[in-house]
């Protein structure tokens, strides 16, 4: 469903959501709108898709463009920002550590200059569990747990939160900085799901082998210090993911002037579990192989998410790997035919 403009007068403030047309951008944009809200997406398509923008009207152009997003600002005069926008792959950090500064970092300080220009007070924070780099426990983590990234992508990831806190303190800005563990999974209702030309996340890439009747899949590294000794991470369903945005906001509106935020389970599952769990929802036998580790993975990332349970009252709906594999099934199979 794309709204139509005689629709936009039903919704009540104006969010505009930054990468909006993005994976996790996008279903929180619906999300949004379920909750009353008017998404208006700012996206440059590099990584993302225009039948994605389904539940607002659309800007097309950069962050760092500064005459664009004074353009944007006065034309929408939107409440709050989303921030999504941003470079997130792990390995492509480590070949071409430019691209996530320039993108990351320049234009995280592109964005907030605006916002100030224009009297935009609140951002919620698309971070991500990679400012933590290695764990030196395998527990999982807190907001406090110390933050070593090993890899660009992680580095920009905590620049652009300290960022946002020194914009906080200068100018009043209220912030909450979301530490998303993996998202995975595809909207329930099927309107939305991963699609990333090429795709390089886990549990998309194993339902391409299993859509292939069990054609071959990689596993990066089985000599991890794991239980299996592959990587262990938290997977959290991308609509999860997407309700403790809505919830953020709302604090913020309420407010709440800064926040940070893990977003996981609180247990994890390592890549041949996840493995295992895509041949048990497709019914395919998917062979792997396994291959040299990926630059910049640490062995576990796993959350303590009590925090943003107590303090924005998120309560998980989709919260197990097979249904999570399991909506992303659907997704990729309907895409498919």
């Amino acid at each position: 469903m794309t709204t139509k403009d005689e629709d936009l007068e039903t919704f009540g403030d104006t969010i505009l959501v930054t990468g909006g047309a993005g994976y996790i951008g996008s279903h929180t944009c619906k999300a949004l709108a379920e909750a009353g809200y008017k998404p208006v997406v700012l996206d440059n398509f590099s990584n993302s898709n225009s039948w994605a923008v389904r539940w607002g009207p659309l800007e097309e152009g950069d962050i760092g463009d500064k005459g664009f997003l004074d353009g944007v600002m006065q034309r929408h005069q939107p409440k709050a920002v989303i921030h999504f926008a941003g470079l997130i792959e792990v390995g492509e950090s480590v070949k071409h550590p430019a691209r996530y500064y320039q993108n990351n970092v320049s234009g995280t300080i592109s964005l907030l200059s605006a916002m100030e220009r224009h009297g935009v007070d609140k951002i919620i924070f698309s971070s991500s569990a990679a400012v933590y780099g290695t764990p030196e426990l395998p527990a999982p983590l807190d907001e406090e747990c110390s933050k070593s990234p090993v890899n660009p992508y992680g580095q920009t990831k905590l620049m652009a939160e300290k960022i946002i806190a020194d914009f906080g303190e200068s100018y009043g800005l209220g912030y909450v900085l979301l530490r998303y563990f993996n998202a995975a999974g595809a909207d329930p209702a099927g309107e939305l799901g991963e699609s990333h030309d090429p795709e390089s996340h886990l549990i998309p890439r194993l339902l391409e082998a299993a859509h292939g009747s069990g054609a071959g899949a990689t596993i990066n590294g089985d000599d991890y210090d794991t239980p299996d000794g592959s990587c262990v991470r938290d997977y959290i369903h991308v609509s999860d993911l997407a309700a403790a945005h809505v919830l953020a906001l709302g604090k913020l509106e309420n407010g709440l002037k800064n926040g940070i935020y893990n977003l996981g389970y609180g247990r994890g599952y390592s890549v041949k579990e996840v493995l295992q769990a895509v041949c048990r929802v497709t019914g395919v036998e998917v062979k792997a192989t396994i291959a040299p580790r990926r630059a910049g993975d640490p062995p576990s990332l796993v959350a303590d998410p009590s925090k943003v349970i107590t303090e924005l009252g998120w309560s998980p709906k989709h919260d197990t790997l097979d249904e999570i594999v399991s909506t992303a099934w659907s997704w990729f199979s309907r895409q498919s035919q």
